[in-house]
C-alpha cells in the first residue's frame, strides 16, 4: 500500500512540476491508427473505406497500481465534402473531443478540435493531402486530494500537515494548433501504402497551473513531431495483411510503435471479418489486438502488457483500450464508390 501511494505521488509530482523532470506528454492511444484525427490532422477526410466515419476511443491505464487510474476517452468524426466541385480532389472536415482524468488529484483535461484537410489526386494511383486543426484546451485540478513532499512524515503522506505548495491557477484554458501532410500510393486493389508527418503545438501554448514559471523553466508546450507508415496487402481472397509503424518525439521524449495484424474474411460477401495482431511500444509494452468487422462497423480491443521496469510494480498490467468506428456512405452515391483504392473483401 505504501508503495502504491508513493507511486501515485510521483505521478502527480511529474504532472504538476514538469520542470523537475521533463515536459508532460500529450494524450495518446495505443491504437493510434484508430484515432486518426489526433494522430495527424491530414487524416481528416482521408477515408478509403467510406465517405464519412464516426468513432469513439477509451483507454484505462495503471488500474493495478492506482486506486483511481488514468482514463482517456474521445469521440470524433470526419467526412469528405465538395467531391463534385473540385477536380480530382476534395475537402475533408471533422472534429474531435477528448477527455482525460488522471489519478486522485482529479487532473482533468478537455480538448475540442476542429480539423480541415485538402486532398488532391496525383494521377490515378496516388494522393497528397495537407491538413490542420485548431482546438480549445481546458485543464483543471482538484488539489484537495493531492499529497506533497512536505507532507511526508517518514512513513506516510499526512494531508493534515501544512504544505508550502500553492496552486494559484487550478483552471486554465489555451488555444492549440497543429498541421500535417499525408501521402498514399495504391497501384492496384491489392496494395495500399500510406505515410504521414505532423507537427503539434505550432503556437507554443503555455500550460501551467502557476501564474509564473520557476527560474529557468519555460511552461510553453514544446513542438511534438509525429510520423507514421502503414501498408495493406491482400495476400489472398480471405486475408489482408496490415503492417504499421509510428514514431513521435516531444521535448526529447520519444515513442516508437511497430506492429502487424491480419484481417480474415468470415463470410463470402466480406461483410464480416476478424482481426488479430500484435504491437510493440519499444522499451515500454507489448499489446495484442483483437477485432471484429460487421458490415461498416469496426470494433478493436488491445491490452498493454508492460515490458519496462514498471512491471515489477504492476505485474505487467498496463492498460486496456478499445476503439469503435462506423463508416458510412452518402445516400446519393453507390456503396462501391471509392476515391482511392484500399484492399477489402467486398466485391
Amino acid at each position: 500500500m505504501v508503495m502504491k501511494t508513493y507511486l501515485r505521488t510521483l505521478v502527480v509530482l511529474f504532472i504538476l512540476f514538469p520542470g523537475l523532470q521533463s515536459h508532460s506528454q500529450d494524450l495518446h492511444f495505443s491504437q493510434w491508427f484508430n484515432a486518426p484525427l489526433i494522430t495527424n490532422p491530414a487524416n481528416t477526410g482521408f477515408i478509403p473505406d467510406g465517405d464519412y466515419r464516426i468513432g469513439a476511443n477509451y483507454r484505462n491505464q495503471w488500474s493495478s497500481i492506482m486506486s483511481e487510474p488514468y482514463q482517456t476517452m474521445s469521440v470524433w468524426g470526419d467526412a469528405q465534402v465538395f467531391r463534385n466541385r473540385i477536380e480530382n480532389g476534395w475537402l475533408g472536415l471533422g472534429g474531435a473531443i477528448l477527455r482525460d482524468q488522471a489519478g486522485a488529484g482529479n487532473l482533468t483535461s478537455t480538448e475540442v478540435y476542429g480539423s480541415a484537410a485538402y486532398h488532391q489526386m496525383l494521377g490515378y494511383s496516388s494522393l497528397l493531402t495537407a491538413g490542420f486543426n485548431a482546438g480549445y484546451v481546458n485543464k483543471r485540478i482538484n488539489s484537495s486530494n493531492l499529497k506533497f513532499p512536505d507532507q511526508f512524515d517518514g512513513s506516510f503522506f499526512d494531508q493534515s500537515l501544512p504544505t508550502s505548495v500553492v496552486i494559484d491557477q487550478p483552471n486554465i484554458n489555451f488555444l492549440d494548433i497543429q498541421a500535417g501532410l499525408n501521402y498514399a500510393y495504391f497501384p492496384n486493389k491489392n496494395m495500399y501504402l500510406n505515410g504521414g508527418f505532423s507537427i503539434w503545438h505550432l503556437n507554443h501554448p503555455r500550460e501551467s497551473f502557476f501564474s509564473t514559471d520557476p527560474l529557468g523553466f519555460d511552461s510553453r508546450l514544446p513542438l511534438r513531431y509525429t510520423g507514421f507508415l502503414n501498408g495493406s496487402f491482400k495476400t489472398s481472397e480471405d486475408v489482408i495483411l496490415n503492417v504499421m509503424g509510428y514514431y513521435t518525439n516531444q521535448a526529447g521524449a520519444s515513442e516508437t510503435v511497430l506492429g502487424i495484424n491480419l484481417q480474415y474474411r468470415l463470410t463470402p460477401d466480406g461483410d464480416q471479418s476478424v482481426i488479430g495482431g500484435i504491437y510493440c511500444r519499444y522499451g515500454d509494452a507489448y499489446f495484442p489486438m483483437i477485432g471484429f468487422v460487421y458490415k461498416n462497423i469496426r470494433l478493436m480491443f488491445t491490452y498493454d502488457v508492460t515490458a519496462s521496469s514498471l512491471a515489477n510494480y504492476n505485474n505487467g498490467n498496463g492498460a486496456w483500450e478499445f476503439a469503435l468506428i462506423n463508416y458510412g456512405y452518402y445516400s446519393d452515391f453507390s456503396g462501391d464508390r471509392r476515391q482511392f483504392l484500399c484492399p477489402d473483401f467486398k466485391q
